[in-house]
């Protein structure tokens, strides 16, 4: 009688059924799949040693991080004895310097940003605006939707807003102004979601 021998199976062919019969599948060829990716911080560090206080009216201003927005805590100087339009005018000035800085060493760190341009400027109404205006030195359907955002959500929590929290905007021209509100949408997703506005007119 002859025995006959099996041919031995291969190393591979062998391994691969082990793997399979401990409940792990064997891969063929190797796989990567590149660095793990970054992830935003969108938070600041604790403070660290105390810092003398400024002086001036507490508010707070809308940065970008990621795909939001986000606010942090400034202070702006508003005139003595500033009533009406002219505090008005004089908070938002203050709130479009903060807005247009480059955010601190923290806030960079952070991931912060801005896309308030630095040129931009605000002035009182003309004389057939509604009461509350503000004129920008550039219009707002000129700004990108993240400029747009930050100004309109900014000023929304502040002195420069109307009672109801709405902002209303004009530029530099002839042109109608706006009235602008800042929802929960264009703080989650500004890029994609431009405050919700309408057009006003008289006083």
């Amino acid at each position: 009688m002859t025995v006959r021998r099996l041919p031995a199976l291969p190393v591979l062919a062998v391994l691969a059924l082990v793997l399979t019969g401990c409940g792990i599948r064997a891969t063929e060829v190797p796989t990567d799949f590149g660095p793990a990716p970054s992830r935003v911080r969108c938070s600041l560090a604790e403070p660290g040693a105390a810092t003398e206080p400024a002086t001036g009216l507490d508010v707070r201003v809308y940065l970008l991080c990621g795909s939001s927005l986000v606010a942090v805590d400034r202070t702006v100087t508003v005139p003595d004895g500033a009533d009406g339009a002219g505090r008005r005018v004089s908070v938002a000035a203050g709130l479009l310097d903060e807005l247009s800085a480059p955010p601190s060493a923290a806030e960079t760190e952070a991931r912060y940003t801005t896309d308030v341009p630095g040129s931009i400027t605000v002035r009182e109404p003309r004389g057939d605006d509604p009461d509350g205006t503000l004129r920008l030195s550039v219009a707002p359907d000129a700004l990108t939707s993240y400029a747009l955002a930050q100004v309109v959500c900014t000023f929304a929590e502040s002195a420069a807003a109307e009672d109801d929290g709405s902002v209303i905007l004009g530029g530099p021209a002839e042109q109608t102004p706006r009235r602008y509100v800042c929802t929960d949408e264009v703080r989650s997703r500004p890029g994609s979601n431009e405050p919700p506005s309408r057009k006003v007119t008289g006083n």
